[in-house]
C-alpha cells in the first residue's frame, strides 16, 4: 500500500501560484503548432504545385518532340489539329516555371511571389489555352477515326506506348487531355495554398486575387470554346441540291422563318424598334468592304489571266487571292446567321420583358446570339487586319510582276526601236522632227473630222431594243421628237416611284425636277409606266429613220426580187443624191449571212427586210459585198457625202 503525505498548506499555495501559468502556456503552444502544420502544408502545395509544373512540361515537351516527329505519316493538317499550338503553351509554360522555381530561394516570400506570378501570366495563359481547347473536340474527332482503321491505330499506339508508357490503352486521349487538366488544376492548387495561410498573412490577398484570376480564365476559355462551336456550326459552306433544300424543311423550321420574317416586316414597318450596335455595324461595314475589294481584284486578275497567260501570276497572285475569297467565306455566313440569331434575340427579349419568362429554347437562342455576337465582336477586327495584310501582299506581288512584265516591254521596245529609220537622230531634231509631224497631222485630222461631222447622222447612245418601234412611235406621236431620251445604261428603281429601265429604252420627259426640285431626278413617260429616273443616264434621243422610209429613200423597185436600186438621175459623179443611206453605227458580221458596217459607212440597201419579210433586217451591199444588217443600224445622210475620203500623204 502506498500512503500519500496530506499537502501542506505552503505547497497547495505554491500549487495554486502556479496553475494559471499552466494554463495560459497550453494555447500558445497549440497556436503555435496550428501555425506549424499551416506552414508546413503551404511549403508542401507550394512544392507539389512546382514538382507537378516539372512533370507537365516534359510530358508537353515529350508530345512536341518525340511523339509528333513519329508520327510523320499522318497529313500535316492532321498533325496540326492533334497537337495544335502546343508549341505556343510550351513556350508560355517554361517561362512560367522558372519564374516558379526562382521564388524557391526566397523562402519567406515564396507564396507571396507566387500569388503574383499567377497574375502576371494569366492573360498569356488565357490565349494560348483557350485556343488549344477550341480544337480539342476536333482532335479527339481524329483520334476516334484512326481507330476504325486497326492498322494505323496499332501504329499509332505503339509510339505512344513506347515514349510514354503510363499512356496505356488511352494512347493519344491521354495524352490530348492533359493541358485540358492542367488548366482546370491551377486554381484548385492556388486554393489549397490559400487554405493553409493565415488570413492576416500579406500574401493572403494576392493569393486571392490569384484563385479568382484563375478561376476567371477557365470561365473565359469555356466561353470561348462555346462561340466556337456555334461559329464552326454556322460557318459550314454546303453545296446542296434543291431537293437537299427541301428535305430539310419541316414545321420547325417553317416557324422559324415565319417569326423571323414577322419580325423584320415590324421592324421595317416602324412598329418595333431594331436593336441597334453601333461596334458591329462598323466591323461589319469594314468587313464587307475588304471583302468587295477581293472579289474585285479576284475578277480583275481572271480578266488579266484571259489575256495573258502567266505562269508566275496565276501561282503568286491568282491562286492566294482564291485562298482569301474562300477564308471569307465562313464570316460571311456567320454575319448572316448573326441577323437571323438577332431576330430570334429580339423576340425573345420582347417576350421576356411581357411575360417575364421564357421556355429553354428560346434561351438557348438567346444565348446562341450572344455567343455569335461576342464572337464576331472580338474576332472580327483581327481578321480584318489579317485579311488587309494578305490583300496587302498580294497587291504588293501584283504590282512587282506588273513592273517585271512592264522591264521585259521596255526591253523589246528598245530592240525595236534601233531598227528605226530616226534612231540614229539626235533627241533635240528628232523632237523638231515629231513636232512638224504632228502639226501636219493635226490640220488633216481637223479636215477629216469636219468631214465626218458632215457625214455623220445625229448621234444616238444606243441601238433601239427589239421589237421597240412600236413603242418609239406613239411616244413620238404624243410628245413629238424634242422630248425622247434615251437610257443609257441599266436603271435599278430604289423608291416606290422610280423605275427600273435597261439601256437603250425610249422614254419621253414629263418634268425635269422631281416634287422636291431635284433636278438629278427627271419625271418620264415609257409609254406605259411613268416614274423617276437619273437625270445622268438620259441622253436625247435622235429618231432613227424606219424602214419604210429607208426603203422610200433606196428608192426600191416594186419587185422584191430585183437586187438593184432603181437608177438614180445623173449627178456630179463624185456627190451622190441627198437621200443615201450610211451606217449609223458600227456592225459586226456573226456569220456569212451578214456584213460588217463602220459607223458612216455608205450603204446600197437591196432589200429592206429579210427573207421572211422582217424589216428588222435589211440585205445590203458594202463595197461590193452583201449580207444582211440591222434596220435600225442604217440613217439617211442630211447632206452630200463625200466619197473615197483618204488622208492627205
Amino acid at each position: 500500500m502506498i500512503f500519500r503525505r496530506k499537502p501542506e498548506p505552503a505547497d497547495m499555495a505554491k500549487h495554486g501560484a502556479d496553475e494559471p501559468s499552466s494554463r495560459s502556456g497550453s494555447p500558445d503552444r497549440e497556436g503555435r503548432a496550428s501555425e506549424d502544420r499551416s506552414l508546413l502544408h503551404q511549403r508542401l502545395a507550394v512544392r507539389e504545385l512546382i514538382d507537378t509544373e516539372v512533370s507537365y512540361l516534359h510530358m508537353l515537351q515529350l508530345c512536341a518532340s518525340d511523339i509528333r516527329s513519329r508520327l510523320q505519316q499522318l497529313p500535316q493538317g492532321d498533325l496540326d489539329v492533334l497537337f495544335s499550338n502546343i508549341d505556343d503553351i510550351i513556350k508560355v509554360n517554361s517561362r512560367f516555371l522558372h519564374d516558379l522555381q526562382e521564388t524557391a530561394s526566397k523562402e519567406e516570400e515564396q507564396v507571396q511571389l507566387v500569388g503574383n506570378i499567377f497574375l502576371e501570366f494569366q492573360e498569356e495563359l488565357e490565349q494560348v489555352y483557350k485556343v488549344y481547347c477550341a480544337s480539342y473536340d476536333q482532335a479527339l474527332l481524329l483520334v476516334d477515326t484512326y481507330r476504325k482503321e486497326p492498322e494505323l491505330q496499332r501504329h499509332i499506339q505503339g509510339i505512344v506506348e513506347a515514349v510514354v508508357p503510363q499512356a496505356g490503352s488511352s494512347g493519344l486521349s491521354f495524352l490530348l487531355v492533359i493541358p485540358l487538366q492542367r488548366i482546370t488544376r491551377y486554381p484548385l492548387l492556388l486554393q489549397k495554398i490559400l487554405e493553409n495561410t493565415v488570413p492576416d498573412a500579406s500574401a493572403y490577398p494576392v493569393l486571392q486575387r490569384a484563385v479568382s484570376a484563375l478561376q476567371d480564365v477557365n470561365t473565359n476559355i469555356n466561353e470561348y470554346k462555346m462561340r466556337k462551336e456555334v461559329a464552326s456550326k454556322y460557318t459550314k459552306v454546303e453545296q446542296l441540291t434543291l431537293r437537299e433544300r427541301l428535305a430539310r424543311i419541316n414545321t420547325h423550321t417553317l416557324s422559324k422563318k415565319t417569326t423571323r420574317l414577322s419580325q423584320l416586316l415590324k421592324q421595317e414597318a416602324g412598329l418595333i424598334p431594331r436593336t441597334e450596335d453601333k461596334e458591329f455595324d462598323d466591323l461589319e461595314e469594314r468587313f464587307q468592304w475588304v471583302s468587295l475589294c477581293v472579289t474585285e481584284l479576284k475578277n480583275n486578275v481572271a480578266a488579266y489571266l484571259d489575256n495573258l497567260q502567266k505562269q508566275r501570276l496565276e501561282g503568286l497572285v491568282w491562286q492566294p487571292l482564291c485562298s482569301l475569297a474562300k477564308a471569307l467565306l465562313g464570316p460571311q455566313n456567320l454575319i448572316k446567321k448573326r441577323l437571323d440569331k438577332l431576330l430570334d434575340f429580339e423576340r425573345v427579349e420582347e417576350k421576356l420583358l411581357e411575360v417575364g419568362s421564357v421556355t429553354y429554347q428560346e434561351e438557348a437562342a438567346r444565348h446562341t446570339y450572344q455567343a455569335l455576337n461576342s464572337l464576331l465582336v472580338a474576332e472580327l477586327p483581327q481578321f480584318n487586319q489579317l485579311v488587309m495584310q494578305w490583300l496587302g501582299q498580294i497587291m504588293c506581288t501584283f504590282v512587282t510582276l506588273q513592273r517585271d512584265l512592264a522591264k521585259q516591254v521596255l526591253q523589246r521596245a528598245e530592240g525595236s526601236m534601233a531598227q528605226l529609220p530616226h534612231h540614229h537622230v539626235p533627241e533635240p531634231a528628232f523632237r523638231k522632227l515629231v513636232e512638224d509631224a504632228l502639226g501636219r497631222t493635226s490640220n488633216q485630222l481637223r479636215s477629216f473630222q469636219e468631214t465626218f461631222e458632215k457625214v455623220q447622222p445625229p448621234p444616238t447612245t444606243q441601238p433601239l431594243l427589239p421589237g421597240s418601234e412600236r413603242q418609239v412611235q406613239a411616244l413620238l406621236s404624243r410628245y413629238g421628237p424634242g422630248k425622247l431620251y434615251q437610257v443609257t445604261s441599266n436603271i435599278s428603281g430604289t423608291g416606290t416611284l422610280d423605275l427600273t429601265l435597261p439601256r437603250g429604252q425610249i422614254v419621253a420627259i414629263l418634268q425635269n425636277k422631281d416634287t422636291k426640285g431635284n433636278s438629278g431626278r427627271w419625271l418620264v413617260d415609257t409609254g406605259g409606266h411613268r416614274g423617276y429616273v437619273p437625270a445622268g443616264k438620259l441622253q436625247l434621243y435622235h429618231v432613227v429613220p424606219s424602214a419604210e422610209e429607208l426603203r422610200r429613200q433606196a428608192g426600191l423597185n416594186k419587185d422584191p426580187r430585183c437586187l438593184t436600186p432603181e437608177p438614180s438621175p445623173a449627178l456630179v459623179p463624185s456627190i451622190p443624191t441627198m437621200n443615201q443611206v450610211i451606217a449609223a453605227y458600227p456592225f459586226v458580221a456573226r456569220s456569212s449571212h451578214e456584213v460588217s458596217l463602220q459607223a458612216g459607212q455608205p450603204v446600197t440597201i437591196l432589200e429592206a427586210q429579210d427573207k421572211k419579210g422582217n424589216p428588222e433586217w435589211s440585205l445590203v451591199e458594202v463595197n461590193g459585198q452583201r449580207g444582211y444588217v440591222p434596220s435600225g443600224f442604217l440613217a439617211r445622210a442630211r447632206s452630200p457625202v463625200l466619197w473615197g475620203w483618204s488622208l492627205p500623204s
